[in-house]
């Protein structure tokens, strides 16, 4: 699947919710002190993530929520000047069950029409919390290149008689799961910096042997903490220690596979 001399390929994604977030239980969406919280994703997560991307000369993809971009122009105009790619993550961050069709459709085409206003092409999809039944007829319908969103596989795929690309991931590889913590999850322990990098390690050597996509999902607002920045530092680095590894936009992998599976 990978090109010639790739054992495995690797993106590093960043879902930039900031305030959506926090905003599913209408109780959260007034309380300053949780939407602070998001605040900090754009305020000082991305800055800190940029300048480690720019360190380990990576490009990475960010999915936006269009309501987002429209509150936070400066901080989606830095990511695109430091080279790396947008991508769609519907407009309120609302979950994509709780939408009709044609307000799930509206919000898909809302943040494309944001995003695409700052200049770029925007052909990827990430949904927040999960799809609907609709999401991938609606991709479709949008021409999409490529879907984030499924955990059926640990390699890309093409949806069966369609374009659409998946590049699947899975919770084990996500921030959020080991580490978020706040209004609604404060039964759940926060996992320290060791355990996440030990469980992420054993996931990635995991993949790399069978050859697969690791699609690790950060959020600025939770991997953007000094020590798990140097954590993810970290982690970099040992991925690159191993010989064979595509480090790639979503853009560039899912094009290579939209190449390669028929």
């Amino acid at each position: 699947m990978w090109p010639n001399g790739i054992r495995c390929a690797v993106c590093i994604t960043f879902d930039l919710d900031a305030e959506t977030a926090w905003q599913e239980d209408p109780r959260l969406v007034n309380n300053p002190g949780v939407q602070s919280q998001g605040r900090y994703g754009p305020k000082i997560g991305v800055p800190i993530i940029l300048d480690l991307l720019k360190r380990q000369a990576i490009e990475s993809t960010f999915f936006i929520p269009g309501k987002i971009a429209e509150d936070y122009p400066h901080t989606i105009k830095a990511i695109i000047d430091a080279g790396h790619e947008i991508a769609n993550h519907s407009y309120s961050h609302t979950p994509l069950y709780n939408l009709s069709l044609e307000e799930e459709e509206e919000e898909l085409v809302r943040t494309k029409a944001i995003l695409e206003g700052f200049g770029v092409r925007i052909v990827g999809f990430r949904s927040p919390w999960e799809v609907s039944e609709n999401t991938l007829f609606l991709l479709e319908k949008h021409k999409y290149l490529y879907s984030s969103n499924l955990m059926d596989d640990i390699r890309p795929y093409r949806h069966s008689d369609a374009e659409l690309i998946e590049l699947p991931l899975q919770w084990i590889t996500e921030d959020w799961a080991h580490f978020a913590y706040g209004q609604g999850l404060f039964i759940k322990k926060i996992a320290t910096n060791t355990e996440v990098r030990e469980i992420w390690s054993d996931e990635f050597e995991g993949i790399f042997e069978f050859s697969g996509l690791f699609n690790l999902v950060l959020h600025p607002q939770v991997i953007g903490r000094p020590s798990r920045i140097k954590m993810l530092d970290e982690f970099i680095s040992f991925i690159k220690a191993h010989d064979g590894v595509w480090i790639g936009t979503c853009l560039e992998i899912a094009e290579h596979v939209a190449r390669v599976v028929p």
